[in-house]
């Protein structure tokens, strides 16, 4: 069953083409695809699709050593979160998929 992930960030003022370059060679197993979305103020979002939640889980160590090249880009999110705010999940109902 396909899977999503969805990790927001916070990129420090003058550092965003440093974040958008960090992700342009990722090509984790299992992903089928994924967006960064710019939401303002400093704000991005990656959503990325996976061939199943195990497949998301098994890349884990390799997003990890991708946020690790460009983490010194990223402001604190607050409230303990660190500087990341990442969730995950299979999908459960597709509203419009693609042809």
């Amino acid at each position: 069953m396909t899977a999503f992930n969805a990790v927001r960030f916070r990129v420090k003022p003058g550092r965003e083409q440093e974040f958008l370059d960090a992700h342009r060679p990722v090509d984790w197993p299992g992903l089928r695809s994924a967006n960064i979305i710019e939401t303002g103020d400093g704000g991005y979002c990656i959503i990325a699709e996976w061939e199943d939640a195990q497949a998301l889980a098994d890349a884990r160590p390799d997003m990890i050593a991708t946020l690790d090249r460009f983490r010194d880009t990223l402001e604190d999110l607050g409230d303990g979160r660190g500087v990341t705010d990442a969730v995950s999940g299979p999908v459960v109902l597709a509203v419009k998929s693609r042809p």
